[in-house]
């Protein structure tokens, strides 16, 4: 996982304590001084005093060596991810306090001091303390894990009422517990004066909730329980203040325990005390809260035994030029001129449905202490379905299948399952004209072969002079198929088709027990001989040697405007057209101009 650590600031964990420990000499780092400047952008408190603690966690070499206390320098380190790659942070142990009491982050216990050392880090990392005030939690999980976090608006999607989609929910947020993510859920302050307003039901508005158990609990007694196998979706939370618990169904006294064997308690680690940490059922939980952080992380390793994702990262930025065929900030689709010149990046679903997650992030704009913090652009991403061999850059809008919200936040995620093909990802900002780098992520069962597409035609060569270059474009688009001949003793068939064009055919998938196939797929070709036809032919796919089932030749002139042709399937060479029964849908588009399709 942190195989390829970048030392962020070229900061040197083991060189540095090195050297302090030649020179007997505590570090104090100087990218990240004891004063005000790491504190805050503009404002300031007076009375802060910066001290060093005389206990240290327990951890590898960072420990504190009661018997050789001279080797400990007080330097540090942490990793975080960001922006794709896992930065090495390096900081002092000199905390901020107020009158004696750590003024940030800390722990119950007086000498305990690792989680005020990871925001010293974390704040190093954002800029400045301040910085992580009010900050976005999805954010903070990916940093934090390098996974790919995925917000659910709880009431936007009316999980309380539709039992059916809060169980598909609670399936899906157990998998994420149990495979080592992280969660994190809140409920939405409607305002200033609503932040930390606590509820009559002892929730807090406002707060940023860590989900620290999720699980289905054993209801009743002895082996009778077994049997009866009943189980309550139950979902436990931590304040981050330590204290103030929910008191409804299911809180630490509440009678519903009294359903639940002391096994079975004692399993779930259930505790009497007001430590912050509290059970509800996961119906109560999506009634009063807002809004859930899924933070995956995603598995890319062939040595799991869970599901391993192929994983595709890219960078790409949004840039601005005035020439169309250059520019890269083209706003989103309600920019309906300019939209295309945005980003574009292919990938195939190989398989014939396929669970795919995309995620995309735009880097932080440097800004300095006195600017304060810089302002995310809206960002999101519209995927379309293309030609099985597209390999040029969409000049016009094809069939939209999936889209993500626009946000203004660092990043944005996108969960959708797709039937096999290829298809085209744009990322674009909100508004045209917004310039900024960004990271494409994009996880599939098997590798989609993602790559982004930055030539608008095929390119000009040394060999386009002996060879010819294209003169026409031709996007072959074969809608269905009726009325196929019975292949099997079912009365259907396993249809698939080829388009062929100077040499080059692109085939589909196949369409399973079917005489009436949908095929909906499309074939692009730069051709360089418009005389010669465009051939579409239907096969039926079997085990040993495949079977023609027709055929229809069309010409590709540029002429021809007719949106849908519906043409009766022929035989191969110059037999009638009645001898083959079954009709086929195609649409053609041709243009003597390269990028207009």
């Amino acid at each position: 996982m942190f195989s390829s650590v970048k030392p962020y600031e070229n900061q040197r964990y083991a060189s540095l304590k090195k050297e302090c420990q030649r020179r007997k000499q505590l570090f104090e780092d100087p990218l990240f001084p004891a004063n005000d400047d790491s504190l805050f952008y503009k404002s300031r408190i007076q009375g802060i005093q910066w001290k060093r603690p005389k206990v240290i966690p327990d951890w590898k070499e960072q420990e504190w060596n009661p018997e050789k206390p001279e080797s400990y320098v007080g330097i540090f380190h942490f990793q975080f991810w960001r922006f794709g790659q896992w930065l090495d942070v390096v900081i002092d142990d000199r905390l901020p306090t107020l009158h004696n009491q750590l003024i940030y982050c800390h722990s119950n216990s007086r000498n305990e001091f690792w989680c005020a050392l990871v925001e010293k880090a974390y704040a190093k990392l954002s800029g400045c303390y301040e910085a992580l005030d009010g900050g976005n939690t999805a954010d903070a999980l990916v940093d934090f894990t390098g996974g790919v976090s995925e917000p659910i608006d709880l009431t936007e999607g009316d999980y309380v009422a539709d039992e059916a989609k809060r169980n598909l929910l609670f399936e899906r947020v157990l998998k994420v517990h149990n495979r080592g993510g992280l969660i994190s859920c809140s409920i939405k302050a409607t305002s200033a004066a609503d932040m930390e307003a606590r509820l009559a039901c002892g929730l807090v508005k406002g707060h940023a909730y860590a989900v620290t158990d999720v699980r289905k609990v054993r209801l009743g007694h002895g082996l009778l329980s077994f049997f009866k196998s009943e189980k309550l979706d139950m979902i436990r939370m931590r304040n981050p203040w330590g204290e103030r618990e929910w008191n409804g169904p299911w809180s630490d006294t509440s009678e519903e325990w009294q359903k639940v064997s002391k096994s079975e308690r004692e399993k779930m680690g259930m505790t009497v005390e007001d430590d912050g940490e509290f059970w509800m059922t996961f119906e109560d939980f999506c009634k009063y809260f807002t809004d859930i952080i899924k933070c995956r992380l995603i598995n890319t390793s062939y040595l799991s035994i869970h599901k391993t994702w192929e994983e595709a990262v890219l960078h790409g930025a949004w840039t601005r030029s005035n020439d169309p065929l250059k520019n890269r900030c083209g706003g989103c689709i309600n920019h309906k001129d300019t939209f295309l010149q945005n980003p574009q990046y292919v990938f195939d679903v190989k398989k014939a449905e396929d669970e795919v997650l995309i995620s995309i992030q735009q880097k932080p704009k440097r800004t300095s202490r006195k600017e304060g913090k810089g302002e995310n652009l809206a960002i999101g991403f519209d995927i379309h379905k293309v030609e099985l061999n597209r390999n040029y850059r969409m000049h016009t809008l094809q069939q939209k299948v999936a889209s993500s919200i626009y946000i203004n936040s660092r990043s944005v995620f996108l969960r959708t399952d797709l039937k096999e093909g290829r298809y085209v990802i744009i990322p674009t900002t909100f508004d045209p004209g917004h310039v900024g780098e960004f990271l494409l992520r994009i996880f599939t069962d098997v590798p989609s072969d993602c790559r982004e597409l930055t030539l608008d035609e095929p390119p000009h060569t040394c060999w386009s002079g002996m060879c010819g270059y294209p003169q026409v474009v031709s996007q072959i688009h074969v809608l269905a198929a009726a009325g196929l001949k019975n292949q099997d003793s079912q009365g259907g068939a396993d249809p698939y088709v080829i388009i062929k064009c100077e040499g080059q055919k692109v085939r589909s998938p196949v369409k399973k027990n079917t005489l009436s196939p949908e095929f909906d797929v499309k074939g692009l070709f730069y051709r360089k001989k418009p005389g010669q036809p465009i051939i579409v032919q239907i096969w039926n796919h079997n085990l040993i040697s495949d079977e023609f089932l027709g055929q229809v030749v069309l010409t590709g002139d540029p002429s021809d405007r007719q949106s849908v042709h519906t043409l009766h399937l022929q035989d191969k060479g110059n037999r009638r057209s009645n001898d083959l029964s079954g009709t086929i849908a195609v649409r053609l588009l041709s243009s003597n101009i390269l990028t207009n399709v």
